[in-house]
Parts: C-alpha cells; sequence; structure tokens
C-alpha cells in the first residue's frame, strides 16, 4: 500500500486552485475595513499588499519545489529552521485560519441576512461541519464553478459601476487623510483577500513536475488576481469614496445599489454567499487536516487524530474547528476577524520567508517579504496584534510544556 497521493495536477489545474482560494468572500468584504484604515490611499495599499504577498509566493514556490510534500510551511520551517518553528508555524495557520473561517460565516451572513448576520454566520458554520463529517469533499470541478460565478460577479460590479454616472475618478486621487501607518494597516487587512496562493504550495505532492509546475502557477495565480482586486478596488472606490467605504461591511452590494444598478443586488448577494460558502468549506477541510497532522505528531491533543471508521474524516478535528469557529462567529464582528486572521497569517508566511533564506539563493525576495510579513503584522489594529501576540505565545507555552 503506497502513502503517496497522485501526481495530476498541471500548470492549469494548479492556477484554478490558486484563485479558487484567492478570488472567493476575502474581496467582498476587506474592502470596507482597508477603506477605513487607509481612506484615499486605498489603492497604495492593494499595491503594498501584492507586493508583500509577490515576495512570500515566490517563497513558497521555491520551498515547494526543494519539498513537494503537503503541509506547506509546517513542513518548510521545520525542515530548515528547526522543529519549534515550523510548530509555530502549523499554531499560526491554524488559529490563523480558524478566524478566516469565522470571517467568512461572518460574510455569508452580511450579504444574505444583514439583519441576522450572526445567526446566519452560526447556521453556516453548523451546515458545512456536517457535510464535511459525512467525508464532503470540495472537488476540482466545483472550484472551477465557484471561480467562475464569482468572477462574472465582479465584472458585473466593475462594468456597472464604471458605466454609471455615480463613478467620479477625483475619489481616487490621494487625500489629507492619508497616512502611512493608515496604509500599513489597510494593506495588512488586504492580505486576508490574497491569503489563498499557498494552497498551491501545500499541493506538492500532487502537481507534476513541482519544480517546474508550482514555481509557474503561483505567480500567475497571484498576477490574476491582483489584476481582479485593482480592477474592482477602482470600480468601488469611484462609486462611494472612501469615507462612505470605510463604513460598509457589504461593499459591492453598496456599490452597485449607488451606481443604480438595484437588478445586481440579488446577483451580488448570491455570488458573494456562493464565494464565502466555498471559501468556508475549503477553509474548515484545511485547518481540520492540519490539526490532524499536529495531532498525530503530538502538538495537540492527540484525540484529534481520530479518523472515523466509516466516513474517513478527522472527526474529533472537524468537530473541535466548527465549535470554535461558531462560537466565534457567534460573538465576533468581521473587522476584528479579518484583523487576527491576517496577523496568524502574516506570522505563517514570515516564516516561510524565513526558511526560503536558508536556502541561500534569492535572498532578497526573502528578505522583502519578511520585513514585510512583520511590518503589515504589527501595523494591524491594536487589538488583532494583541490577541495574535498572546494566542501565539500561549502555544509556544504548550510547545515548551510538552517538550519538558
Amino acid at each position: 500500500m503506497t502513502h503517496e497521493l497522485r501526481r495530476s495536477l498541471g500548470v492549469f489545474d494548479a492556477v484554478v486552485i490558486g484563485l479558487g482560494s484567492m478570488i472567493g468572500a476575502g474581496i467582498f468584504v476587506a474592502l470596507g475595513p482597508a477603506a477605513g484604515a487607509a481612506g484615499s490611499g486605498l489603492l497604495p495599499a492593494l499595491a503594498l499588499a501584492g507586493a508583500v504577498a509577490y515576495c512570500n509566493a515566490m517563497a513558497s514556490a521555491r520551498l515547494a519545489a526543494r519539498y513537494p510534500a503537503s503541509g506547506g510551511t509546517y513542513v518548510y520551517g521545520r525542515e530548515r529552521l528547526g522543529p519549534f518553528w515550523g510548530y509555530l508555524a502549523g499554531w499560526a495557520f491554524v488559529v490563523g485560519k480558524t478566524a478566516s473561517c469565522a470571517a467568512m460565516a461572518l460574510t455569508v451572513g452580511a450579504y444574505v441576512w444583514p439583519g441576522q448576520a450572526h445567526a446566519v454566520a452560526v447556521a453556516a458554520v453548523v451546515a458545512l461541519t456536517a457535510l464535511n463529517y459525512g467525508g464532503v469533499q470540495k472537488s476540482a470541478l466545483l472550484t472551477r464553478v465557484i471561480v467562475a460565478v464569482v468572477l462574472a460577479v465582479l465584472v458585473a460590479v466593475v462594468v456597472s459601476s464604471l458605466r454609471s454616472g455615480a463613478a467620479d475618478a477625483g475619489r481616487l486621487a490621494l487625500g489629507g487623510d492619508v497616512s502611512p501607518g493608515g496604509v500599513l494597516q489597510a494593506a495588512g487587512l488586504l492580505f486576508f483577500a490574497f491569503a489563498g496562493y499557498a494552497r498551491i504550495a501545500t499541493l506538492g505532492e500532487e502537481v507534476r513536475d513541482p519544480a517546474r509546475t508550482i514555481p509557474r502557477a503561483v505567480p500567475l495565480a497571484l498576477g490574476i488576481a491582483l489584476v481582479v482586486y485593482a480592477g474592482v478596488a477602482v470600480s468601488v472606490l469611484s462609486v462611494l469614496g472612501a469615507p462612505e467605504l470605510g463604513g460598509s461591511v457589504a461593499p459591492l452590494a453598496d456599490a452597485a445599489r449607488a451606481a443604480g444598478a438595484d437588478w445586481l443586488l440579488p446577483v451580488v448577494r448570491v455570488g458573494a454567499a456562493v464565494a464565502a460558502l466555498g471559501s468556508l468549506l475549503a477553509l474548515v477541510l484545511g485547518v481540520s487536516r492540519t490539526a490532524l497532522a499536529m495531532a498525530r505528531d503530538g502538538h495537540l491533543p492527540r484525540t484529534l487524530a481520530a479518523v472515523h471508521p466509516r466516513f474517513q474524516v478527522p472527526h474529533h478535528a472537524e468537530l473541535a474547528v466548527g465549535l470554535v469557529v461558531a462560537v466565534a462567529a457567534a460573538t465576533v464582528d468581521v473587522r476584528g476577524a479579518i484583523g487576527f486572521s491576517s496577523f496568524g497569517v502574516l506570522v505563517y508566511y514570515a516564516i516561510a520567508n524565513a526558511s526560503a533564506w536558508s536556502l541561500g539563493s534569492g535572498r532578497v525576495l526573502a528578505a522583502g517579504g519578511l520585513a514585510g510579513c512583520l511590518a503589515l503584522a504589527f501595523a494591524l489594529p491594536l487589538s488583532s496584534v494583541l490577541a495574535g501576540t498572546a494566542v501565539l505565545a500561549a502555544g509556544a507555552v504548550m510547545y515548551a510544556v510538552r517538550r519538558s
């Protein structure tokens, strides 16, 4: 019996998977809090987030080509920096992506039923946890359908907004509300919408010729996502302006309404819900599987490594993740979830860049990515930084206790 996964993915499939992980619900919700932080500096913040993501993407691609195994930075940190750094990367991934799950669930609520966003979010988490428990997997076909639906909705919003009389190019100009700190904080929040590109690297065992395929697919997927995000940001900002956009929890729906395209509102809400549910499904699967791997290594309670004898899923890990996400979705707001998620994910990628530095080549990009990740992480709202630091410290204490 083999324990290796079949290498069946080419460049096109890898790019589609990367787009499916990036062009999801993040762009439907992250523009609001980012505009609240950066004001009219939203577009420079998007460019900065894209630049840091590019450095991270190339670091992940180089590491995945060297270590074509499942696990991502959990594996890279362990192999290049030592067991503790691999563990810390895995811990940061689990806590950061758990917060991402809550943000995605709240996005479903904000677009489907704004007045009962928390209740809808909890219901979505319970439903998807039940589906996952029964062994439901996100297929490549489902990913392609979701990407196609979301891209169609985003294109419709961009075209209707830019062609409307409400669009004003003057709203794109930098104003007196721009500050370096605000742009940095907004870039950290917008990074939330880019974070899926590493999904390609984590599929190292399933990609044909990973040394060639992964370094090609990662920048392609990231470049397409950046172009799409820039188009959406320009159109929404030109219609709403930074102050109104900064206060919106459903910015694309508000932009469609301001543009006079009321017919588009149901389409946007359906598109956002589909994107968020797809992202939530993939995130719950990813977090539960990472928790399973860490539990097998003894980094998390070993009960989380249990596999259901009938459904062949890590049912204890899935139930634990579902419970934590449901509580978070019922009690936090989407902006807090995005900030906390971004902090954990930025720490995860900081470790990836440090691992890439140790390879010896490509150190300029690795250094830029490491510095960028740390700068954006600690420029996030203070509550996100303090909560994220406390959770990482708790993880480090757990590691020390386990090793003693």
